[in-house]
Parts: structure tokens; sequence; C-alpha cells
């Protein structure tokens, strides 16, 4: 399974950004796509995710209200919408895909830098 991520860049506090994850490769019958972000000298945390039929989403506290996950399976593409963005969004976020939904994310995509000046 390979992971393209895109969509980051340069934006000033209150804008948006929309990043984009998209799957090839093996395909499964049932998965949860996630975003995770890491900061300089802090540790990868937990942003989103999403099930397979985009029914569930869960979101880091410190995001609710303000981002949005999503999913097109026709495309196998997530997209994490970001609205409202502060300087400590400021990170490298990672798509990541779980395979059997179990929690453990086995793969992982390049990541894309987020920039939000204040």
């Amino acid at each position: 399974v390979q992971l393209q991520a895109s969509g980051g860049g340069l934006v000033q506090a209150g804008g948006s950004l929309r990043l984009s994850c998209a799957a090839s490769g093996r395909t499964f019958s049932s998965y949860v796509m996630g975003w995770f972000r890491q900061a300089p000298g802090k540790e990868r945390e937990f942003v989103a995710a999403i099930n397979w039929s985009g029914g569930s989403t869960y979101y880091a506290d410190s995001v609710k209200g303000r981002f949005t996950i999503s999913r097109d399976n026709a495309k196998n593409t997530v997209y994490l919408q970001m609205n409202s963005l502060k300087a400590e969004d400021t990170a490298v976020y990672y798509c990541a895909l779980d395979p059997s939904a179990a929690g453990v994310y086995d793969y992982w995509g390049q990541g894309t830098q987020v920039t939000v000046s204040s």
C-alpha cells in the first residue's frame, strides 16, 4: 500500500487548508484512515480518523470543531479540511492506514508540511 499526502503549505492564522491522501496498491475490505502530525521537538500525535464507510469519525480535542476528516472511497482518497488554523497547528502531517480497524496503523504516507504564521 502506498499513501501519498499533499496539500500542505504556508497559511496565515485563521486561514484554511485541505490535505489529501491518496491510497494505492493493495485494498482492504474494511480499514480506517487517519491523520497524525508531528511538530518540531514534539512526539507525533493523533489528529483525526475515519472508518471505511465514513460513518464514524474521531478527532483530537485540540482540533474538534475546526478540522473535518472525510473520504471518497471511489478515489481511495481521504481529506482533512483544516479551518481556523492556529500557529500551534504547525507540523508535518501524515496520513496512515489501519488495515483491520484494530487501532494499529501499518501504512504511512511521507508527510506534508503545514506552517501557520501568526
